[in-house]
């Protein structure tokens, strides 16, 4: 095992990225003049391009590509600065035609834990050669099963179980389950298939209202509420920070939060505190972590203000 290190106000961290474990001495209460700048976890959208029109995408649907050579700058600046992991999203990723050099630098050139989130039906033969041993987990979007998929998705259920199959092969994976009225119903069958194919963690994504429009309803979260404390599956659950608030969660970094824990880069090359915000601060000549501390300041102005 090789751990990386990061200092911050829950203690101090140690993570594996090839095992993916994690020991944190929290009885080590460190300085803040030594914790790490970066967010513990970024996620990066690569491109707004999508070949799918899910109704509940918050994703921004101008057309927007990341350059990959600054990409590698942002990456690099994470590395340096305390960032334990890092994941490429989208819009669909794998319409980004630098996504194998981009998962093949993050990998061989920093310490990154490196992982991307897909709906996998553009994972080809040829497209997992190239990505095969840099990434070190895959999340797939499967919200309902069967009928209730092909509906949301517009593509095939058994597609996408053929392709689960072909990416267990060679990544550890994990499902990610968007939660609304539509899918509820299906999350016991959903959790059953998962565990079936060997993911590692179930990812509850309650819906998020875009453009003030949509989101989970009350019923809907209250039946996912008692789903979750009835849960006795094998595959570990995880959720959304934006949905975790009804729902009994495990904190072990309770400290470590806002900035400190995650961050998130659009297409646009905007900095957001959460994917689902509408403004950021666009990342500069000066980089990343100054768009950071930039941000940081503003939402610490902002708080200020608020009664």
């Amino acid at each position: 095992m090789r751990f990386r290190r990061r200092v911050g106000p829950a203690g101090v961290h140690f993570f594996d990225r090839d095992s993916g474990m994690n020991v944190l001495f929290d009885d080590i209460e460190p300085d803040e003049s030594s914790w790490d700048r970066a967010p513990r976890q970024v996620s990066i959208a690569v491109t707004n391009t999508c070949d799918l029109t899910c109704p509940y995408c918050y994703a921004p649907k101008e057309r927007a590509n990341l350059a990959p050579d600054v990409l590698t700058e942002w990456l690099d600046e994470l590395d340096e600065n305390g960032c334990m992991g890092i994941g490429f999203g989208g819009g669909e990723p794998t319409l980004y035609r630098h996504l194998p050099e981009i998962c093949r630098y993050a990998k061989g050139r920093t310490g990154l834990a490196v992982t991307m989130t897909t709906h996998g039906h553009r994972l080809n033969d040829r497209l997992l050669a190239e990505l095969e041993g840099n990434l070190h987990f895959v999340r797939v979007s499967m919200d309902g099963v069967g009928a209730t998929y092909e509906k949301l998705r517009g593509k095939p259920f058994q597609v996408l179980l053929h392709r689960l199959d072909q990416i267990g092969r060679l990544f550890s994976f994990g499902i990610n389950f968007v939660v609304n009225r539509r899918t509820i119903s299906d999350l016991e069958h959903a959790v059953s298939i998962a565990a079936d194919k060997g993911a590692t963690e179930f990812l509850l994504l309650p819906e998020q209202p875009v453009g003030g429009v949509g989101g989970i309803d009350p019923t809907t979260a209250e039946r996912l509420r008692g789903w979750v404390e009835a849960y006795e599956g094998q595959v570990p659950l995880a959720v959304s920070e934006a949905g975790a608030e009804a729902l009994p969660t495990c904190r072990p970094l309770e400290a470590e939060a806002g900035l400190m824990a995650y961050a998130h880069v659009s297409a646009s090359g905007d900095l957001k505190s959460s994917s689902y915000d509408t403004a950021g601060i666009r990342i500069g000549p000066e980089g990343l972590i100054a768009a950071l501390d930039e941000l940081r300041q503003r939402l610490e102005t902002e708080e200020a203000r608020t009664p």
